[in-house]
């Protein structure tokens, strides 16, 4: 790669990119938008209720702490600082986002893809919750 000379960047600034996670979504929306959100849960904090993000698939990134993660479909699992997320957004619910801790505070940031005048974030009912309770890979 041809290096500029008229300034003095760094010649390793491509060695400085790490990849934390790559993925293909299932579908994005031909007029979606992209919204970038911090996250911060206190020590303890369940996070939000069982909610979609029914317009675009989600990714994420653990800035400090370590979050519950729960996808329908999969178990829950421990997302820790430093570890990539991501869920594919559309009809599937997303069930946990909660502190994983109770003796220090979670942070991540999201960037979901979004149709306009749609919402990034629908919660689910808890009838819907029940007649979907088979496709939970944990059953508590």
């Amino acid at each position: 790669m041809a290096q500029n000379s008229d300034h003095n960047w760094d010649p390793n600034w491509e060695k400085a990119f790490t990849v934390v996670q790559e993925v293909k979504p299932p579908f994005i929306s031909q007029d979606a938008h992209a919204m970038t959100v911090v996250v911060e849960y206190g020590p303890g904090s369940r996070g939000a209720p069982p909610h979609r993000h029914p317009s675009g698939p989600a990714f994420g990134y653990v800035l400090e702490g370590e979050m519950l993660f729960e996808l329908e479909g999969e178990p829950p699992r421990a997302i820790r600082a430093g570890e990539a997320f991501w869920e594919p957004g559309g009809d599937v619910i997303h069930y946990q986002d909660g502190n994983n801790r109770d003796d220090v505070k979670v942070r991540f940031v999201v960037t979901m893809l979004c149709v306009p005048g749609q919402p990034m974030l629908v919660l689910v009912d808890d009838d819907e919750l029940a007649a979907r309770q088979h496709l939970r890979a944990s059953n508590p």
